[in-house]
């Protein structure tokens, strides 16, 4: 099946008892025994499994290409769960512009039970050099947030490869419908299902996606049940329900950032834009090689500092000022103060997260916020 197929049968099932099209909520938290004590239906607590993440995970696992997925509260549930999977000791290469969330998790939470490094994963040099004896994880995060950073996942696992070492891949901003990290040798591929799988700022939700039931996974299941960072059935079902326009409002997306971004290019009070779909990025080619599409998600540096951003955004009218991103409302945040003092940003850069509102008014919003 074609992408578009699998959006939108993988996910559902027709319900045996009344022929329901569309799968009931089960709501239930737990399932009833046999005398003998087995379960006839395969269920036994909402926590281990549920019919709406069963099938949530089903259609997951198709997107991307996988044999299986687990589904988590948030995304930095699902990160949570990759590193409480691993052995303590265990050191973890990431970028050095890592998403803040999962960063100040490994640097807060982790410390003293995981080594870790944020370095330029980039540099094919600095990558070597920082691989140790113990080096069991390499992250990637790509495109990244929020400087749009693109990752040669290709060269990054070949490295990897030459010393047993894993590769997990962030795929939340470039989605399956553009980018297909397992399909390039990756070990697991994380989204934060909060963005565009759920599509409409309303849910929360986190996944991980595997090429294979290995011993590694089995111990991600098991974290994932036993820790019960699970969504609801409520959640899974509004996740299967959007996941099935996933691939439509992906394209509309996009096309509104090739061309937003293209208009801000050629703007005299834009210093620079980050988008792997312009020429000038640094790493266009790269992200031709390995994305089926560029995404929807980007940043501009305005001339001048902190203060004339935050004049753009004070100027908006279509734009919301918000963190997240993926919802069909466009978006958009000075990124250097959401992360904190530590941040590396440009206070002059804004992240934004393209919607799906008509071009032209998109364009003409941030023609006026521009005009100072």
């Amino acid at each position: 099946m074609k992408i578009e197929t699998i959006a939108i049968h993988a996910g559902n099932k027709t319900d045996d008892a009344t022929k329901a099209v569309i799968q009931p909520i089960v709501m239930s938290t737990t399932f009833e025994r046999e005398v003998d004590g087995s379960y006839a239906k395969g269920y036994i607590y909402s926590r281990a499994a549920n019919p709406n993440r069963h099938l949530l995970e089903n259609v997951l696992a198709q997107l991307e290409g996988g044999v299986e997925a687990a589904a988590f509260s948030s995304g930095n549930a699902a990160g949570m769960a990759v590193f409480q999977s691993l052995k303590p000791g265990t050191h973890i290469i990431g970028p050095d512009d890592m998403y803040h969330g999962l960063r100040n998790q490994i640097k807060s939470l982790f410390a003293g039970i995981l080594e870790f490094d944020f370095i330029d994963v980039n540099d094919e040099a600095v990558l070597k050099a920082h691989i140790k004896s113990n080096t069991g994880l390499i992250w990637v995060e790509t495109p990244s947030n929020p400087l749009l950073k693109v990752t040669d996942i290709k060269n990054v696992i070949a490295i990897a490869r030459q010393h047993d070492i894993k590769v997990v891949c962030d795929n939340t901003f470039a989605t399956p419908i553009f980018q297909q990290p397992l399909s390039l040798g990756a070990d697991l591929v994380m989204h934060s299902s909060t963005k565009y799988f759920g599509g409409h700022s309303d849910l929360m939700g986190g996944a991980l996606i595997t090429p294979e039931n290995n011993e590694w996974w089995q111990r991600i299941r098991q974290v994932q049940e036993m820790g019960g960072a699970i969504p609801s059935p409520m959640d899974c079902y509004y996740l299967v329900r959007s996941l099935k326009t996933l691939p439509y409002r992906m394209k509309g997306h996009e096309h509104n950032a090739n061309l937003l971004t293209r208009f801000l290019e050629k703007h005299p009070n834009v210093e620079s834009v980050m988008y792997p779909g312009l020429a000038s990025h640094p790493q266009h080619e790269v992200a031709k090689s390995q994305m089926l599409g560029f995404g929807a998600m980007f940043s501009f540096c305005v001339k001048g500092g902190a203060d004339e951003a935050k004049k753009v955004l004070s100027k908006l009218k279509l734009f919301t000022i918000a963190t997240s991103l993926g919802g069909v409302e466009s978006l958009i945040e000075h990124r250097a103060s959401v992360e904190g003092p530590d941040t590396k940003t440009p206070h002059n850069l804004l992240r934004v997260s393209i919607g799906l509102e008509h071009i032209d008014d998109l364009i003409e919003d941030m023609e006026q916020a521009l005009a100072f």
